[in-house]
């Protein structure tokens, strides 16, 4: 292991029984069965054991934030890299943790689908030759999959429910019907918010800020955001036009570009040099990404309570993926929630982002209804690219519903 990535390297250990469920049975402990989960879609390497409790018996991260940070991005070689350098690393402080061995273990779930090319085929290489080894069942999981059902782990939340997943790689509305049942609403027909708002702080030269040196773009721009006034600057919604549940954020980010250069020659800076109007730019922004996903997540409501997909009463939204943790869009969308009798659920933020808990919970969920367990990995290839569920969004754009306007429902009300 390279000593970048040993300094890198952060074990997060929740002992045996860690359950993040309300309910335990502690008595019966060693009846349950047990799944290893395995997480290498993006930047993250994870690993965790988790068994039908909902109990967490131990789990491990590598975080590759601060080596991306450095390039401004994620090169997919160097991610690769460090999944290769610390995959077994993680997966043995995972067992450690537990307390358990890979003998005791269920199944392997791994994530296979989507994600970058060059990571998922390190997890799914390792995952083969533990399971191969050791004579264990193995359960491919789809990544979205496993963001949309984590919910289930730390909630009793039962089916159906409609989920917004929004990240730095993925923007998408679905209805969860069952473990491997999904209606796709919506999704971004280009880049996601998370890649937008990292794309948005480079340009704005961010890690210049005294206030922002050590963190990622998306926090960068909530950060400053706190402080900025959102009326500075507006920029027009993406879709507005478009009455269907898709996302697009590619067109709003040149928005965002072409005001900072007018603000650059305004001030008579550079590129490169940090604007003194900085914390308003990221404000404006913050509050464009927020009203154009709130927008779209309302018309979702209205399409399943008029389809009789959701119930019309107490209907649950659940919210997850990275751009989640971003407090100003989640106020948004409890407004929202609130308005429309709609209960918002959100995971606990260390379970947003990408994590081995979430993938050996969805092994859980498969596990137990008997789907997508294997017990030979022949044939088993990752996707990069792979659509979540049955897709209903021309259904969604043949309705054409209205949105009401986001004032009606004081949608950023204190």
């Amino acid at each position: 292991m390279s000593r970048i990535a040993k300094s890198l390297l952060q074990s997060v250990k929740h002992g045996r029984a860690a359950c993040l469920r309300s309910s335990s049975h502690s008595g019966k402990q060693r009846f349950r069965r047990l799944v290893l989960g395995i997480e290498t879609s993006c930047d993250d390497t994870g690993a965790a054991v988790v068994d039908e409790a909902g109990c967490v018996l131990g789990e491990a991260l590598h975080c590759q934030k601060d080596v991306h940070l450095q390039t401004g991005g994620i090169i997919p070689v160097v991610a690769q890299q460090l999944h290769r350098e610390n995959i077994d690393q993680v997966v043995q402080e995972a067992l450690r943790a537990s307390g358990v061995s890979v003998a005791e273990l269920a199944a392997v779930a791994t994530t296979v689908k989507p994600g970058l090319a060059l990571s998922l085929g390190v997890g799914l290489q390792y995952s083969r030759s533990l399971v191969n080894r050791h004579q264990k069942p193995f359960i491919p999981i789809h990544h979205m999959e496993a963001h949309a059902l984590t919910i289930r782990l730390t909630h009793h939340l039962e089916f159906p429910f409609l989920v917004l997943l929004i990240s730095g790689g993925h923007c998408l509305l679905a209805v969860a019907q069952g473990v491997s049942n999904f209606l796709l609403l919506g999704q971004s027909i280009d880049i996601a918010p998370g890649d937008m708002l990292d794309k948005v702080a480079r340009r704005l030269s961010l890690k210049k800020h005294p206030e922002c040196q050590s963190m990622a773009g998306g926090k960068a721009i909530e950060h400053l955001a706190q402080t900025g006034n959102q009326e500075l600057l507006t920029f027009r919604l993406p879709m507005q036009h478009y009455r269907n549940c898709s996302f697009s954020f590619s067109g709003l980010q040149n928005l965002v570009n072409n005001a900072i250069v007018q603000k650059e020659k305004e001030e008579g800076i550079q590129e490169g040099e940090i604007l003194s109007c900085v914390k308003d730019v990221a404000a404006a922004v913050q509050h464009a990404v927020a009203v154009h996903i709130i927008q779209r997540t309302y018309r979702a409501m209205l399409f399943c309570i008029k389809n009789s997909i959701l119930p019309s009463k107490n209907a649950t939204l659940v919210v997850s993926g990275g751009v989640a943790s971003n407090q100003y869009i989640r106020k948004g969308l409890q407004n929202l929630a609130d308005a429309n009798d709609f209960a918002l659920l959100c995971p606990p933020p260390r379970l947003c982002t990408d994590n081995g808990v979430m993938i050996a919970w969805n092994g859980i969920e498969r596990l137990r209804a008997g789907l997508g367990v294997l017990h030979s990995t022949d044939g088993i290839r990752y996707e990069p690219r792979a659509p979540l569920g049955i897709d209903i969004s021309k259904r969604v754009e043949e309705d054409s519903i209205k949105v009401p306007k986001l004032k009606k429902i004081r949608w950023l009300a204190s």
